[in-house]
């Protein structure tokens, strides 16, 4: 958290701490050392303009803030680069980073590592603006984000004073002045030991002044580490918890008052001009079109989404933690495999004499290389990583501590800024960041078996069977009779892959055979039987062979088959609407259409609506194959098995030949089901439930679609996924 309680510009703990209109904090005293004062033949430039060149030395009486911001730039530029020899002892976590902008080349940089605009002389003759209240044409420029602030004539105290930061900071102050008097040194011979003075972060170790300069100099082996002041003690006041520190700062400070209005306290909240009013201020019509709320009610709302905002954060925070220990285990996982490597790669290369002695220590360098590389990366990362939990738990305890203070109006100062920084923290873990860039393992493999005149061209192969393949579960599906199966490789994988090849058992426990092989990693199957369970697997294959299965998926098609008719393959003439579930035609005589399932097993039932029926046409329903005839009536060829019927009888066709003439016809508002079994190999027609007739057709066997053909005097309407009737009532008696 101390980072959040540093002052930009000084690198010091804020003092007196005020908030620019861009939501950041800085020193009174700062803000006076870079306000800048604009000769007027200078006002139309940018502000960037007016600070090219050189920084000038701060001028006399200006605050310790700008020596300190000019002196900080080559410390932090040095710091940045070393540190290198330390990471195999300690990680360092407080290593210093660019704040990213480097592109502007005249700012220099903080001891916090903010860059900041440097002082601008003023023209020769101008005369000195007092301090704390410029002319008009002064402004005042972010050292954390650059824009510009015009002051007017109240000057700096024009700005908001941050009291809620203010008293975080006291409270700080004081716990970390108790925590290091409570700290002792460590290697001290006295009794008791001195207090400590500094702890060496990769030694862990406190140290007092004497022994410090004793046991650990700042020379040879110890001139890179970091020595920073004691920890705060988890007892003092302001480590945590509402109790003392939140409660004696909140409770012993005086209610604020109105900036315009002394004698009013803040009561309501502008939400427009995102700052607490006071009823003086309503009175007089300032805010009288903003929207105005209670104060208390919209700081309990600013901290309900500050709260929000942090959790997120501390999610993340925590898979972080998890990740950096992921990290530390990979490193020792890729000293432990390079180890392994390297012996074996010895071993190998003894046993081919004097021949492989010149070509042993190229192929040592390329394990090594690996292995650093590898080394290099992780630590890259843990850096990185690092960095970015250290500073999402400043911020996190920064807003827990401001989250503590009952200061509703200084609360709503800060909180949409604090809401803003904790989202932008949560949003920086983009997927695949808490993820490792590098395996542990060494896709190195020498082959030690070549003839002796090969020795000389001996180097590592890369080539290795390919893994096993990972199903991915959540995009496996069914549709009807069709199975969508996907699978990807196992993360850091580089073995390479030239194909894939799919495998599915028959549905009824038999053997597995090949359906699909390429390079697609997604694949759909069609045509399968229904009211089945099917096995699935996958492996992979390249020029050295094919690798194992993955594991087997099961997957179960539909019981009842969902469908509509085909717009694909239907004629031309037929018209579709209601998502191709209704049927009519243009033209008049009979066109056929099929429907988009096809069945080869199990028992299927749909049902077609009559919606209109004129002039007693011959509608007729069945089932057909897929390249039945679709310019005449629905069974006339031997690809079609189907009923036709009018408004009084019905008959039975297929091949041109009528059978099986049965009483009772349709009518608009008729119900026509159609029972395909193909466990006993025959089809049942139904009219509003009732048989009609006897079963129409035996033995039938193959693969069969729903179809219907009509003409311009009727339209259908198709209804799928419907039960298999369970009660049946007895036939018509044909008429011969």
């Amino acid at each position: 958290m101390e980072e959040e309680l540093k002052c930009p510009v000084c690198g010091s703990l804020f003092r007196e701490p005020i908030i620019l209109p861009c939501s950041h904090n800085v020193c009174l005293p700062c803000a006076r050392t870079i306000a800048v004062q604009t000769p007027e033949s200078e006002q139309h430039l940018p502000p960037l303009l007016h600070s090219r060149g050189p920084a000038p030395p701060p001028a006399p009486g200006a605050g310790p803030g700008a020596a300190a911001g000019s002196a900080a730039c080559l410390d932090s530029e040095s710091a940045a680069g070393g540190g290198g020899g330390d990471h195999a002892d300690k990680l360092s976590l407080h290593s210093e980073t660019d704040s990213g902008y480097g592109s502007y080349t005249p700012s220099l940089k903080s001891p916090n590592g903010v860059r900041v605009l440097p002082l601008v002389p003023a023209p020769p003759g101008a005369a000195a603006a007092p301090r704390g209240a410029g002319p008009a044409s002064s402004s005042l420029t972010c050292p954390q984000c650059h824009r510009s602030a015009s002051l007017d004539q109240r000057g700096l105290r024009g700005f908001q004073r941050n009291r809620l930061l203010e008293a975080i900071v006291q409270r700080y102050q004081q716990g970390r002045a108790a925590a290091a008097a409570a700290a002792k040194c460590q290697l001290c011979d006295r009794s008791p030991p001195e207090p400590a003075a500094v702890l060496c972060e990769q030694c862990e170790v406190l140290y007092c002044s004497a022994c410090q300069l004793r046991c650990h100099p700042a020379r040879g082996p110890f001139a890179k580490h970091r020595l920073a002041p004691p920890p705060a003690h988890p007892a003092a006041p302001g480590g945590g918890g509402d109790g003392g520190g939140g409660k004696g700062a909140g409770g012993g400070r005086k209610l604020p008052t109105c900036a315009e209005h002394d004698l009013e306290n803040y009561s309501m909240y502008c939400v427009s001009c995102r700052s607490p009013v006071c009823y003086q201020c309503l009175e007089e019509g300032k805010h009288s079109k903003h929207d105005v709320k209670a104060l208390g009610a919209m700081w309990k709302q600013h901290k309900a989404q500050l709260s929000q905002a942090l959790n997120g954060v501390s999610d993340k925070a925590k898979e972080a933690k998890e990740f950096l220990v992921q990290l530390k285990n990979l490193l020792q996982q890729i000293q432990e495999n390079g180890l392994d490597y390297e012996a074996c790669l010895v071993a190998q290369c003894d046993a081919l004499v004097d021949a492989l002695t010149r070509q042993k220590a190229k192929l040592l360098t390329k394990v090594t290389k690996e292995r650093e590389h590898k080394l290099k990366v992780v630590w890259d990362q843990i850096n990185h990583c690092t960095l970015k939990l250290r500073q999402s738990t400043g911020l996190m305890e920064y807003c827990l501590e401001v989250i503590k203070e009952n200061d509703p109006s200084g609360f709503l100062q800060i909180s949409d800024a604090l809401i803003k920084r904790v989202q932008v923290s949560q949003e920086q873990w983009v997927k695949g960041a808490l993820e490792p860039k590098v395996s542990a393992e060494f896709d190195l493999t020498l082959d030690s078996e070549p003839l002796l005149q090969s020795i000389h061209q001996l180097d590592f192969i890369q080539m290795k069977l390919p893994p096993v393949p990972l199903l991915q579960l959540e995009k496996c599906c069914t549709r009807n009779n069709s199975v969508t199966l996907a699978w990807r490789m196992p993360p850091l994988s580089h073995n390479p892959v030239e194909g894939y090849i799919l495998e599915l058992d028959d549905g009824d426990g038999g053997q597995f055979r090949e359906v699909y092989v390429g390079k697609e990693t997604l694949c759909t199957i069609d045509g399968l039987h229904f009211n089945s369970t099917y096995n699935a697997r996958v492996k992979a294959f390249n020029s050295s062979g094919v690798g194992p299965y993955s594991k087997t998926v099961i997957l179960q098609t539909s019981d009842v088959a969902w469908f509509t008719f085909d717009p694909s393959s239907a004629h031309r003439d037929i018209v579709l609407s209601n998502d191709n579930q209704t049927a009519t035609c243009n033209s008049y005589d009979d066109r056929v259409v099929l429907g988009t399932a096809a069945f080869s097993k199990g028992v299927h039932y749909w049902e077609l609506h009559v919606d209109r029926y004129d002039n007693h046409p011959d509608p007729a329903f069945g089932i057909a194959r897929i390249n039945v005839v679709k310019d005449m009536m629905l069974g006339k060829d031997d690809k079609a098995w189907a009923m036709y019927v009018d408004n009084n009888r019905s008959w039975f066709m297929h091949c041109n030949s009528h059978t099986n003439r049965t009483e009772g016809g349709v009518s608009k508002g008729a119900t026509v089901g159609v029972l395909l079994d193909l466990n006993k190999h025959n089809l049942t027609f139904y009219i509003n439930g009732q048989q009609q007739g006897p079963p129409a057709f035996e033995n039938i066997e193959g693969v069969f679609m729903p179809a219907l053909s009509l003409n311009r005097n009727v339209q259908v309407t198709l209804h799928t996924g419907l039960e298999v009737p369970q009660s049946v009532k007895q036939p018509k008696l044909p008429n011969n």
